[in-house]
């Protein structure tokens, strides 16, 4: 259940309907760690409502989605653009119940050049 409220508040978000994701997944007591925000609700959502104006074409693709107890940690791949390379971002979930108290978010730009034949995907 969990899993698919941290995917769903992922795709709002990313879609540009960041406050109807606060609206039905957050708690109040919510807080994040996003060191280029301050750590409340409005400022983050504010910031995810501007991302999705500035690229309203953003690529958002799930590749995977990990829960265990009350965390949720999901790996994606955003692009901004059709053409541009994207970040690998992490988002770690923490729930009370089925609302998001807090939340953690690491990013790694993708490279045009890998030495890695894996991917990062």
């Amino acid at each position: 259940m969990k899993k698919q409220i941290a995917q769903e508040f992922l795709k709002l978000a990313a879609k540009g309907h960041s406050h109807e994701a606060f609206r039905l997944h957050v708690s109040k007591d919510f807080k994040h760690h996003n060191v280029y925000f301050k750590g409340d609700a409005d400022t983050l959502m504010l910031a995810m409502e501007e991302s999705a104006k500035k690229n309203p074409n953003k690529i958002f693709t799930i590749h995977h989605i990990l829960e265990e107890e009350n965390l949720v940690a999901v790996h994606s791949h955003i692009k901004q653009t059709l053409n541009d390379l994207g970040i690998a971002v992490v988002h770690i979930f923490r729930f009370e119940s089925d609302k998001i108290v807090e939340l953690w978010d690491l990013g790694q730009a993708v490279p045009d050049k890998m030495l890695n034949e894996n991917g990062m995907f």
